[in-house]
Order: structure tokens, then sequence, then C-alpha cells
């Protein structure tokens, strides 16, 4: 079995050689290439991931490449893990738009919508490549914003499936507050990219007893601190939202604290530096600790298990993934793409049926799913007007005066990404 990671000299790749190399029975790699245009960190990363193999007796073979053609060729599947114009472009998305009075945030609201102008056309070229290196390959997607970028691939016709890290996330932090094994906690987790919420927490399997209510009694606390949201509001729901609710509960607060700190990006490119550095190092031979503080978490693990099943490797047959939501959330087009728990084999991705939401839910996911539909319009064919409209839909904008503000700002910050500028 031959995969190719794009992108694979990001900071991140170790989590995933170590998630690689742990659970090779699930999935066997005999060949894996790291794909990346820096050949400098490719060489750091890539030295790594050998060294980490090596002390794990795995056998497999793990080459590195600048060449996207030369690094799917054959593959059986492909990770893509790419950040468009690197941690600077980060820093952007999550500085400009506070001018405006808006949240800055690199998946979300205006600098989310960016990101998906520089990324969506790059990761089309890609998986064309990977479609005539190999046209049963397939393409896992990690790279944000996960659900236009997922969206992008299937209404290509590639064989894509967008995963994410929010969900075994939870997974886990609710199977230790438990104290039970990961895989006995199923979640009802509904909703779109970075937008969803925890319905019910399940023991044993997708129709096992629901322990929601007990987890918020007991530890309602805890849950409200990882999150940052109030103790009441999460009892007031009654369900877990992920943490990236914050930027539509609480828009204003975060907007005055994102405004009086350094933005997430220059904390991450420092650690970036120091992680390089260390990778550097040739008797490193495991993931640095710092490496958790990078974000990422149990990535390694979802991606190992999404490939295995994907690849008819084993794996789990329910996992949370993006794919289409075909008639699965009754209120959204069939070509919308949604994260749900869904069977996944051979064959792709099938949504598990969803139970009617309440409308504080569905009302959102319609919102956010109209922008994401502008969204992949504007990237896809260009043009402010097209940019204009989806700030302007956006929930976390909605309206002319900043909508005009950050058209001229994305564009003035995105020149050099965007073809038609």
């Amino acid at each position: 079995m031959k995969l190719a990671v794009v992108g694979g000299g990001s900071t991140y790749t170790p989590e995933l050689i170590d998630g690689f190399a742990r659970l090779r029975d699930t999935l066997p790699i005999e060949e894996l290439v790291l794909v990346d245009p820096a050949a400098d960190r490719l060489d750091l990363v890539g030295g790594l991931a050998r060294r980490i193999f090596a002390k794990q007796d795995h056998a497999g073979r793990i080459t590195t490449t600048t060449d996207i053609d030369a690094g799917v060729a054959d593959a059986d599947a492909v990770l893509l893990q790419l950040r468009v114009g690197g941690q600077a472009a980060r820093n952007k998305d999550e500085t400009w738009p506070l001018e405006c009075g808006c949240v800055g945030q690199e998946t979300t609201g205006a600098g989310g919508l960016a990101k998906a102008l520089r990324t969506v056309p790059v990761v089309l070229d890609i998986a064309e490549r990977v479609r005539r290196a190999n046209p049963d390959a397939r393409i896992i997607d990690f790279t944000n914003p996960v659900g236009i970028v997922t969206r992008a691939l299937l209404q290509a016709g590639h064989k894509a499936v967008g995963l994410c890290n929010v969900a075994i996330g939870f997974q886990r932090k609710f199977a230790r507050l438990l104290d039970v094994n990961p895989s006995e906690v199923h979640l009802d987790h509904v909703g779109l990219n970075h937008l969803t919420w925890e319905l019910g927490v399940r023991l044993g399997g997708p129709d096992g007893e629901n322990v929601l209510p007990r987890l918020l009694a007991e530890h309602g606390d805890a849950i409200a601190d990882d999150l940052r949201m109030p103790r009441q509001v999460i009892d007031r729901l009654g369900v877990v939202p992920s943490y990236y609710l914050r930027y539509f509960y609480s828009h204003d607060e975060v907007v005055r604290e994102l405004g009086t700190k350094p933005s997430r990006a220059a904390e991450v490119a420092a650690m970036e530096k120091e992680l390089l550095a260390m990778y550097g190092d040739p008797t490193l031979d495991e993931k640095p600790e710092l490496l958790a503080k990078r974000g990422g978490a149990f990535y390694s693990e979802a991606a190992v298990d999404l490939a295995a099943s994907l690849l008819g490797n084993g794996g789990s047959p329910v996992q949370v993934v993006n794919t289409y939501n075909n008639g699965t959330l009754p209120f959204l087009p069939d070509d919308a793409v949604i994260e749900v728990q869904a069977r996944v084999g051979h064959d792709g991705a099938t949504p598990l049926a969803v139970p009617a939401l309440d409308p504080l839910y569905a009302g959102l996911i319609a919102n956010v799913t109209a922008y994401e539909d502008l969204a992949l319009e504007a990237a896809l064919r260009g043009g402010r007007d097209r940019v204009f409209k989806a700030l302007l839909a956006h929930p976390l904008i909605g309206q002319y005066e900043y909508a005009e503000g950050l058209t001229d700002r994305l564009i003035a910050h995105n020149r050099e990404h965007l073809a038609w500028a």
C-alpha cells in the first residue's frame, strides 16, 4: 500500500507518522511519500519520520519529494494538509477582519473565506494530478476550510472524504470523563465542518444509551471551561457545541479578546520554528511533547481509521466525516457537505440518519450552508462581486458596510494568490 501526504513538510506530520507507526496493523503502509514545495522543511520532517518508523520497527519506506506528480504516482490514498500562503497568510486572515469589527479566524468568517479562495484552486489542481496518476485513489482532505474544500472535490468528481479532528477530540475527552475505552463512545455529531453540536453521547454503539445528560450533570464545569463558554449556556442548550460555536455565540466578546493579544498564527509560527529545530536533531526519534500544543490532536488516529476503511483494510465501520448530505438533513440540498456520523467503506461514506433538528441548530446550519455555496462560487469563478455576496451572507458579518470593507481588505491581502484579482 502506498500513501502520499501533500503538505508533508508541515510540523503536524510527525503526529501523523507516529499514528502510522503505532497503528500499522490497521493500515499496513509499504511506502509513504511526503510531498511539499519547501525542500528544507521536507528534509527535517522526513528525517524525523524515518527515525520514528525505525524506532517503532515499522518496515515501511518513507521518501520525500517536491514533485507532486512523482509523489502521488500509483498512490492508493492521498492525504491533503495544505496551507496556501503559510502562517504569514494565516496571520493576515486573523488580523484584518478585526479592523472591521469582525472575528479574525482562519476557517470561519472573512478569514475563512480568504483561505477558501486561496486553497480551492490549488487543491483541485492537485486532485486532477491524483486522478491522472490513479483514478481509483482515495483523497482524504484535512485542509481547511474542510467543508468547502471537500465540496469542491466532490463536485469535480473526485473520490474524496473530508476529515476533522473535532469529533475524535470530543470522543477521547468524553471517554476519559466516563472512564471507558474510546471505542465505546459514539457521538450524535451533527452539523457542518467547524459548526457542529454533540446532541448525544452513546455507549456501546450508535444506538446505545445516551449518557450526555449524565456527562453534563457531573462534568458540566469542565466541559464548559474547555469550550470557554459559560456553564449556564451549555445547560440551557442541553448539548455540547464545538468550540468554534464560540465565534457565533460570543462574537463581540471574542473580537474584543482577539484585539488584545497576538494572533494564533504568530504563536504557531514561533512554535513551528522551535519544532523544526527539534526535528533537525538526529537523536530525536519520537514526536516531541511541544507538538501537542501545535493542534491537530488525534488527527493521526482519525486519518488511519478513515484510510483503512476506505481502502478495505478494516477500520471502524462508523466514523464522523465530511461528505455529501444526500437527504440526511432535509432542509439542505443533496450536494451540501455535512459533518456527521457515516458508514465508511470501500465505496465511500454514507451518512447515518439524523433526527429532526431543533430550529436553533437547523437555522444556523442552513445560513452557513448558503454562505458556503457563495464562497465556493467565488473560489471557482472569482470576482469582487462574488466575494462581497459571500461575505454579506455570512452570519458573522451580514452588514453591507462590513462586507464592503472586508471585500477590499480580502482582495488587497490575497492578490498574489487570486488569479482574477
